[in-house]
């Protein structure tokens, strides 16, 4: 990860202190990624970065992972290492940098388990989850992290162009999938994230992964794919297909509608703009054409080091849209039992608009089979 850590640290600092914290307390996890670039694992042994209000912060690592530590961009860039040995108390070390008595934030990803024993070891202090402390400063891309994201979608776009490889009439929607967990690590990503492959009546269930079932001509395909790159950032990007031949004329009248739906969604979204707005004017053209009961999720989630962050896009969330901030941008149309569709691409908010980082066809294609 190529991010400017110490300039993360004391952005987080500084809304540790507007905030009223007295600390911040952070575990294996992608804050952790996210704060020092050490990309820790959660195992039984305590790790946690531990980020005071006022003064230095540290990171604290079991002694047999000093060394990986030590490589952080964290570290690298000046933060203390503290090592613990095997049957020290790590969690009494760990809150010994922090005000005894104070507000101290926890990563909303830390075990419960680690909670309970950080709050033993300080029980003077009010603990609180983080929330958005941390996702605050997460949801404003930098230029480095947008270049990362545009890489990774650039990515996933080219597995998207190869699908006539992997949609085959007679093929399992298992064999189709594997395929393209392949090609995704081919076109550049270090590893797979998730792998759809919804045919037919599956297409319906908008988070369905594989199955035995065999892709049929005329076949409605949706294909949701994503994986991680070497620096960290994340790629998710739907299509749909139809296999062998042109879909019947009841998918092709409801894509319309989805299609139509996603470009309204795309125009508007802009700095200024309120997550919710997003949602309700694509939700707004699903109603009008009779098809609201089949939209039945919300529009999208932000993306960054990790597939689904803040910010997202549903009705409920007043948050006004800034340059920097990435999301999906995704409506779907599904009818149980039967079929269904989606179109997702990821967007970057810009000074007056919007990027897409997705540049497919997002009409219904038909794939040879």
């Amino acid at each position: 990860m190529t991010a400017d850590v110490a300039s993360r640290v004391r952005r987080t600092q500084e809304a540790l202190a507007r905030a009223g914290l007295g600390g911040l307390l952070v575990s294996p996890g992608p804050d952790l990624r996210y704060l020092t670039g050490y990309d820790a694992q959660p195992l039984e042994r305590l790790t946690a970065l531990v980020v005071p209000a006022e003064g230095d912060p540290v990171l604290v690592v079991p002694v047999l992972e000093r060394a990986e530590a030590d490589r952080s961009a964290a570290a690298l860039a000046g933060m203390e290492v503290v090592t613990h040995e095997e049957t020290a108390d790590a969690h009494a070390l760990a809150v010994g940098f922090l005000p005894a008595a104070a507000r101290v934030a926890v990563d909303d990803h830390m075990w419960a388990v680690r909670m309970l024993a950080l709050q033993a070891a300080l029980p003077t202090a009010d603990f609180l989850a983080a929330g958005r402390v941390i996702s605050d400063l997460r949801m404003r891309k930098g230029p480095d992290e947008v270049a990362a994201l545009r890489q990774a979608g650039a990515a996933i776009d080219r597995v998207h162009e190869r699908m006539a490889e992997f949609l085959i009439v007679g093929r399992t929607e298992r064999e189709a999938g594997a395929q393209l967990a392949d090609a995704i690590i081919q076109e550049g990503h270090a590893s797979i994230d998730f792998v759809i492959v919804g045919s037919g009546p599956n297409g319906a269930s908008p988070h369905h992964s594989v199955s035995d079932r065999v892709i049929g001509a005329g076949d409605t395909v949706v294909i949701d794919i994503g994986g991680s790159t070497a620096e960290g950032y994340c790629s998710d990007s739907t299509r749909t297909y139809v296999v062998g031949r042109e879909a019947p004329p009841e998918v092709m009248e409801y894509f319309a509608v989805l299609l139509e739906a996603q470009r309204a969604q795309c125009d508007h979204a802009a700095p200024g703009v309120s997550a919710e707005s997003v949602d309700r004017i694509g939700r707004t053209i699903i109603n009008e054409a009779g098809l609201g009961d089949f939209f039945i999720h919300r529009t999208g989630h932000g993306i960054g080091i990790e597939t689904h962050e803040e910010p997202y896009i549903v009705e409920g969330n007043d948050l006004i849209l800034e340059p920097g901030m990435a999301f999906s941008i995704e409506p779907g149309i599904y009818f149980a039992g039967r079929h269904g569709a989606r179109i997702e691409d990821i967007v970057v908010t810009t000074g007056d608009g919007i990027e897409r980082l997705n540049t497919t066809a997002r009409e219904l294609t038909v794939v040879a089979g």
